[in-house]
Formats: structure tokens, C-alpha cells, sequence
């Protein structure tokens, strides 16, 4: 690591319940994550002077919890927007825009108090002129077709998406909090409905309750606080298309690609400096192109990566060992579940501790290959 951290975040935590929660409204689990965070922290409300979320608005955040930011930041890119976040607010910090910035996420996306739907695409858009009359109605008709030609252009048949499956739900089964814990195998995965060719049930996410809320600082700050610090090393974002039909490489995300060398290059690491990976898994073919596209295995040999067990407990990469949006939780955006793992594997408290974790890498998605952000986190500061 050759880059010096430039902030840390000092606060992380979910919502106290997690799973179904019918007594509470969106906002009501933003609030509660929020307010964990800052107790995480050791701060109150009028310790916050910068405010960033996605699914609810900035200011609605901010007249709940009695906060009055001078930053703020709306970014709503779908299930990386709180990675998105994490890179603005360091970039604020440094600019001297915001000290101490809340970064919120909360969905009731089970029991849906409160809460928007899933968007349709905007009528006269280039999704709902030239996807929508083909049956791309929702995330799962959107992502059949690169997973279609991934599986196509390497000879994989549907077993790689049920192993991504199958061994995330071995970190599931170490995880208290994880809404699915029992062992599944290939066949169990095999044998589920079918939800959009190739798609499983058992391939695709959870839809939950729940939330997750982060307090960013400046490094140099980071000693002030009760809990272990994780520092930020390295950031990246970029977009492609809005529709998936257009991706340039239906195999390869261009956005994961670009985002993650920026995050590495950002961090100055390599790869043998990761000891834990955070791939966002709506669906299983997820973190075979993550794997790939951030170049931790070569293009088509991420499945074989994940079945010989690379992945799984006591592998050379640990990934998603919270269980994943497919066995933890996933309400719409998942990201921010992810930086949490992140945050107590490097911390040391994780339910599926990675002996020795040092270094963590947090990879998200925004809508069909839409948008990425890649995170580089550390608990040392280099």
C-alpha cells in the first residue's frame, strides 16, 4: 500500500431488526440505522454537518433526525450509491466541505411501509422504448441476457450460478442475522422455480426489511473514536449504459472494470494485498464478473475459482462471507449491507471472522451493468 488514507469511517451499523419489520416506515429505518451509527461512533446528531443517502431524499433525512448539513449528496444510481457516497464524502472532507458526514440507507422492501417501488422505466426513455416491448419488465428479465452469453461464451452450464449459491450460504450459516441459513446444495439450487431462464429462485436475492448507516471523518481523526477505525484507500465509479442490451461486451462490465482499477490504483495495492471481497449479488452471476472484471481471476475461470472453493470458508479469497444479498439481506440496494461486512471482517467482530483481514475490497452494481463503485478498505493506516 502506498497511498495514505485520506478518511475513515468511525461509525457503521445496521438497523436493529432486520428481515421483516412491519411496524416501521422507510425513514423510520434510515433513522435507525442512523442513530446506531452515531452511538457506534460515540457522536450525537449535532456532530453531523454532512448528510448522504438514496432512496429518500437528503432533507427528509435531515428533518427527521433534527440535522442541519452544509453538504450533501442525493446520488441515486441504485445498489451502489452508498459505495458512491463513501467516495464523496472523503472527497468532501478533503476539500473542507463537510468534517463528519452520515451516509444512511434504509428499505422496507418486504413489507413496504412507506416505500417506493421497484422504477419502471420513464415513459419515452431509451429502456422503455427499446427493452421494455421485449419482456424486460424487472431486474431479473434485464439480466438474463448478459448471464445468457457469459454462460454461452465459456462453456458453463447453469451449476456455476447454484455453486455462487451454494457457498454463500455456507458464510449464511455462520451468520446469526442471516435471514437464510440452511444448507442448500447444487440440486436444491437446481430443483427451486424458475424465475427468468437461467434464474432460480436460489439465484436470486432476498427481498427484506432493513437499513445500514455509516459516519465518515478525516483520517487524522480517526484516533478520537471508540471503535476501530477502517480507512478509505482507494475509490472508483463509472457508468455504462442504461440499457443492458448495450453493453459493449455482454461477458465484461465496463463500469466494474473502470471503477475497480481506479479504486486499486487509488489505494496502490495489488491483488495478492486483498484478503476479503464484498462482490454485490442480486443475482449469482454477480460475483463471477466481479471476480473477473477486477481482475482477481482471468476472464472465464471465475466459476472454476468459486467451485474448487476459493471463496468459501477457509479459501484464498474470502467473498461475501456475510452471506450475500442471496442468503443475508437485499432490499433493492444492497451496497450498503456490503460496506458493513467489510467494516467488521477489518474490525475483527464479523460472525464469519476472516483470520488476520487487512485489507478489504467492497464492489458494487447500479442497475443492469448500469453504474459501479469499487471501495479499497483497510484497518491500518498506511
Amino acid at each position: 500500500m502506498t497511498r495514505r488514507a485520506r478518511a475513515a469511517i468511525v461509525g457503521a451499523a445496521e438497523t436493529t431488526e432486520m428481515g421483516r419489520i412491519p411496524n416501521a416506515s422507510q425513514v423510520q429505518l434510515h433513522a435507525d440505522a442512523a442513530l446506531n451509527a452515531l452511538a457506534d461512533a460515540g457522536l450525537t446528531t449535532s456532530d453531523i454537518d454532512g448528510i448522504a443517502t438514496a432512496g429518500e431524499t437528503p432533507e427528509s433525512i435531515a428533518m427527521y433526525l433534527g440535522i442541519a448539513p452544509r453538504w450533501i449528496d442525493a446520488t441515486g444510481v441504485g445498489g451502489c450509491s452508498f459505495l458512491m457516497h463513501v467516495r464523496h464524502a472523503v472527497a468532501a472532507i478533503e476539500a473542507g466541505d463537510a468534517s463528519t458526514v452520515l451516509i444512511t440507507h434504509g428499505e422496507s422492501g418486504r413489507s413496504q411501509i412507506a416505500a417506493a417501488s421497484f422504477p419502471h422505466p420513464i415513459p419515452g426513455s431509451l429502456s422503455q422504448q427499446f427493452e421494455t416491448p421485449y419482456g424486460t419488465v424487472g431486474p431479473p428479465t434485464m439480466f438474463t441476457l448478459p448471464v445468457l452469453r457469459y454462460l454461452k461464451h465459456y462453456g458453463l452450464g447453469e451449476e456455476a450460478l447454484a455453486e455462487v449459491a451454494v457457498v454463500q450460504r455456507k458464510w449464511a450459516a455462520m451468520n446469526p442475522r442471516a435471514s437464510q441459513r440452511d444448507p442448500i446444495t447444487i440440486d436444491d439450487v437446481m430443483q427451486s422455480r424458475m424465475i427468468a431462464y437461467p434464474f432460480r429462485k436460489l439465484m436470486c436475492c432476498l427481498v427484506t426489511d432493513g437499513g445500514g448507516a455509516l459516519v465518515v471523518t478525516a483520517a487524522d481523526r480517526a484516533a478520537d473514536f471508540p471503535r476501530p477505525p477502517v480507512y478509505v484507500l482507494g475509490t472508483g465509479e463509472s457508468v455504462e449504459t442504461p440499457m443492458v442490451s448495450q453493453m459493449a461486451d455482454l461477458t465484461s462490465s465496463a463500469a466494474f472494470r473502470i471503477s475497480g482499477a481506479q479504486a486499486f490504483a487509488d489505494a496502490g495495492i495489488a491483488h495478492s494485498d486483498v484478503d476479503h471481497a464484498m462482490f454485490y449479488d442480486a443475482f449469482a452471476h454477480l460475483p463471477l464478473y466481479g471476480l473477473e472484471d477486477l481482475g482477481f481471476c482471468a476472464r472465464g475461470e471465475a466459476a472454476a475459482f468459486v467451485a474448487e472453493g476459493h471463496t468459501g470458508p477457509g479459501g484464498s479469497l474470502p467473498v461475501n462471507t456475510n452471506g450475500g444479498g442471496l442468503s443475508y439481506m437485499h432490499s433493492g440496494m444492497y451496497g450498503m449491507y456490503a460496506i458493513q461486512e467489510s467494516v467488521r471482517q477489518l474490525r475483527g467482530i464479523a460472525a464469519a471472522q476472516v483470520p488476520g483481514a487487512r485489507v478489504s475490497v467492497t464492489h458494487g452494481v447500479g442497475g443492469m451493468f448500469a453504474s459501479s463503485a469499487t471501495l479499497v478498505l483497510a484497518n491500518e493506516h498506511p
